[in-house]
C-alpha cells in the first residue's frame, strides 16, 4: 500500500529564538542547529523540547559530550525508564551502551525491526535518545516513521474501527528469536539468547514475555496528537481477539505505518546525538554495516501508561 497524503504533510520549521530546524524529510524529523546539549538554557531547551513534539525526532550534530553530560541533558526531559534490555555504563547507570564490534556478523542486531521502545512494559519510554561515537563509514543508517501521520490519513471508518482495540504488546517474538539466531554472551540479545537452555524464565523476563494491553491509538499528552501504538515488533494481537482476527488488522497497520512516504531516515556522524518521541514513531536500524564497529549510547526516559 503507498499513500501520498497530499495536503497531510507538516513537517516545516516554527521560527524560534535560539535554536534553528532544518526539516529533515516531508513526513518527520529535524536537524537541530545553535545548540550545545552540555551548556542549554531553560529557554532553550523548552523549544527543543517543542521542536521535538512538533517533528518526532530531532538530531544534533558536532556534539562532544560524555557519558555525564547525556545523562544530565536526558534528566531535564524527565526521570529515566527502565531499561529493558541493557545495562548502563559504570558510574551512570542510565546510559546504556548499545555496541556492535567489527567481527561481529549475527543475523540480528539490536534494535533491528520496526518498533517503540519496550512498549510491552505497562509504562513504556516515552522519549528515547542515541548518541553516535564510532560510526561505520556507511550503513548503520537509522529510519523512523510517523505513527501520527500514519493515523491522520486513514479513512474515517478505519479510524472508527482501530479507536475502540487494546493493542497486546509482548516480547515473546524477540525473545524467541534471539534464541533461535544469537550466541550466549553478554550483550542484550545474548543475554536472551542465554535462556533457552536455562529452564523457567526468571520473574522479570516473564513478565515482558506476558506483556501489556494498550490503546491502539494513543493521545500525547503534552501535544494532544493521536497516533497509532503498533508495530512489527511488539504487537501480537488485540485484546479480545483471537490471531486469526488480529492479523489482518496488525499486518495492514504495520505496512501502512511505515510506507515510505511516512519516513526519514539519518545517516550517522561521530558526535551526533538523536532524540525521538516513542509515543509519535516508530524506527529501526539496519544490519548492513558487517566489518565495520558501531559504538553507541542510549537514554530512555519514562513515559505514562498510554491512554
Amino acid at each position: 500500500m503507498i499513500t501520498h497524503p497530499t495536503g497531510g504533510f507538516d513537517n516545516a520549521a516554527k521560527d524560534y529564538r535560539n535554536i534553528e530546524a532544518i526539516p529533515l524529510a516531508a513526513a518527520m524529523g529535524a536537524e537541530i542547529r545553535g545548540v550545545q546539549v552540555n551548556d542549554i538554557s531553560d529557554e532553550t531547551f523548552a523549544e527543543v523540547e517543542q521542536a521535538l513534539f512538533r517533528h518526532k525526532m530531532i538530531f544534533f550534530r558536532d556534539q562532544d559530550i560524555t557519558h555525564g553530560d547525556q545523562e544530565a541533558f536526558a534528566s531535564r526531559f524527565g526521570p529515566f525508564a527502565e531499561d529493558a534490555y541493557t545495562k548502563g555504563v559504570e558510574g551512570h547507570e542510565n546510559v546504556q551502551p548499545v555496541i556492535r564490534q567489527a567481527d561481529a556478523s549475527d543475523a540480528m542486531i539490536f534494535g533491528s525491526g520496526w518498533h517503540t521502545d519496550s512498549p510491552f512494559l505497562s509504562h513504556p519510554p516515552a522519549i528515547s535518545l542515541l548518541y553516535g561515537v564510532d560510526i561505520p563509514p556507511y550503513g548503520g543508517d537509522t529510519q523512523w516513521a510517523n505513527s501520527a501521520l500514519a493515523y491522520a490519513t486513514l479513512s474515517d471508518k478505519m479510524k472508527s474501527i482501530v479507536d475502540g482495540l487494546n493493542v497486546h504488546m509482548s516480547m515473546k517474538n524477540v525473545l524467541a528469536t534471539a534464541q533461535q539466531t544469537m550466541k550466549p554472551d553478554d550483550s542484550a540479545l545474548g543475554r536472551l539468547a542465554a535462556t533457552k537452555d536455562a529452564g523457567p524464565l526468571s520473574e522479570e523476563m516473564a513478565r515482558k514475555v506476558i506483556g501489556s494491553y494498550h490503546p491502539l491509538v494513543r493521545t500525547h499528552p503534552k501535544s494532544g496528537e493521536r497516533s497509532l501504538y503498533c508495530d512489527r515488533t511488539y504487537a501480537v494481537g488485540f485484546e479480545g481477539m483471537n490471531q486469526e482476527e488480529s492479523y489482518p488488522i496488525l499486518n495492514f497497520l504495520a505496512e501502512h505505518i511505515t510506507q515510505p512516504a511516512f519516513t526519514c531516515r539519518l545517516r550517522w556522524q561521530p558526535g551526533t546525538l538523536t532524540i525521538w518521541d516513542n509515543r509519535l514513531c516508530v524506527h529501526q536500524a539496519f544490519n548492513d554495516y558487517e566489518g565495520f564497529r558501531r559504538e553507541m549510547y542510549r537514554c530512555t526516559i519514562a513515559g505514562e501508561s498510554p491512554r
